[in-house]
């Protein structure tokens, strides 16, 4: 496995970039078996996910990452668990929202896909 924090940095560049433009983009990140738990409603295979994260329910939006970690997830497998935080500046609202996102991606060819993400909203 390469750099992890490179690949980690690489694949959230894209997610996020991805998710601010054109959600319906990132249902090729997910396979029949991912899992997505979003504020607590979990669902499962890349439809269910990509249905989800298109109907949600703003215009607009943007990802400012302030944290990203990264770790290998298996010894055996080059997958890898990354955990972020930051803020979600949605429909041009003057006050962000705070978010953490936890993705395991695992290898595909040359590349990732994720198997698990979770993303929660921080309130406090």
């Amino acid at each position: 496995m390469g750099d992890i924090n490179a690949i980690a940095k690489q694949f959230t560049d894209f997610y996020y970039s991805t998710f601010d433009t054109n959600r319906a983009n990132l249902a090729s990140l997910y396979r029949d078996f991912s899992m997505l738990t979003w504020e607590g409603t979990q669902l499962v295979g890349a439809n269910s996910i990509s249905e989800k994260l298109v109907s949600l329910p703003f215009e607009k939006v943007q990802h400012k990452v302030s944290t990203l970690d990264a770790q290998p997830s298996n010894p055996n497998v080059a997958s890898l668990i990354v955990s972020v935080t930051g803020l979600l500046i949605v429909d041009d609202s003057p006050n962000p929202l705070q978010y953490s996102q936890i993705f395991q991606l695992m290898p595909d060819g040359g590349s990732y896909y994720v198997y698990n993400d979770i993303f929660r909203l921080n309130y406090g």
